[in-house]
């Protein structure tokens, strides 16, 4: 399973990356305006630092101006994927972008429908919103499990980015239905790595070993 970063934040781009664990990034506009930078300037940092995808989001919804955009944002890097919306003009982008060779994220998809739609069109990865689900009292990874059946009937390529992943519940319930990657803040990534019961045996096994070093010089 992929591991992406959800965020534009630089400083946890980089304190991500020295863990080794992040395969990619995720951005959107509301991200980006947290920033008070430059868009192009932002992507172009990413690129620096992380060696996978990088998210970028259009912001038109017309399909001729989420194309220009598209084709601006493909140059910053090859590593870009451009990150479509799941509207109608979105999926006369997403076709045009498949038939050009670049990578494609569908956002914003909230049913299993739309997500077989994107996925005939060739989209790389269709972004499956479970965090806001949950919002509404709705299980989100119900839908997760509906997208995972309806590509493997088809063996579809394109693959499953869980997004609006909210705890670490979120990344192992993606990981148990085989989600090929889950998108989450720094903040998630960080719980992964934590167990209360791991804190407590590192802390007995260094009081311990201070007791034998103690008789050490003893």
């Amino acid at each position: 399973m992929k591991f992406f970063l959800d965020t534009a934040n630089i400083d946890e781009i980089r304190e991500a990356a020295e863990y080794g664990l992040i395969d990619g990034v995720t951005t959107n506009p509301s991200l980006v305006s947290k920033e008070g930078r430059s868009f192009k300037e932002i992507i172009t940092e990413i690129a620096r630092i992380v060696d996978g995808p990088i998210s970028a989001e259009v912001v038109s919804t017309d399909a001729a101006g989420m194309l220009a955009e598209a084709y601006d944002l493909a140059k910053i890097h090859e590593n870009i994927v451009i990150k479509i919306p799941m509207i109608k003009e979105g999926m006369k982008a997403l076709k045009q972008l498949t038939a050009d060779g670049i990578h494609t994220n569908v956002t914003l998809v909230f049913s299993s429908n739309q997500a077989l739609v994107a996925a005939k069109l060739g989209a790389t990865y269709v972004s499956p919103f479970v965090g806001r689900f949950d919002d509404i009292s709705q299980v989100g990874m119900e839908l997760v499990a509906d997208i995972a059946q309806i590509f493997s009937n088809y063996d579809f390529e394109t693959q499953i980015l869980v997004a609006s992943c909210r705890n670490p519940l979120h990344i192992r319930e993606a990981a148990l239905l085989g989600a090929h990657v889950a998108t989450m803040p720094y903040s998630v990534l960080e719980q992964l790595l934590k167990h209360p019961l791991t804190d407590i045996g590192l802390a007995r096994f260094l009081k311990d070993w201070e007791k034998v070093t103690s008789a050490g010089k003893a």
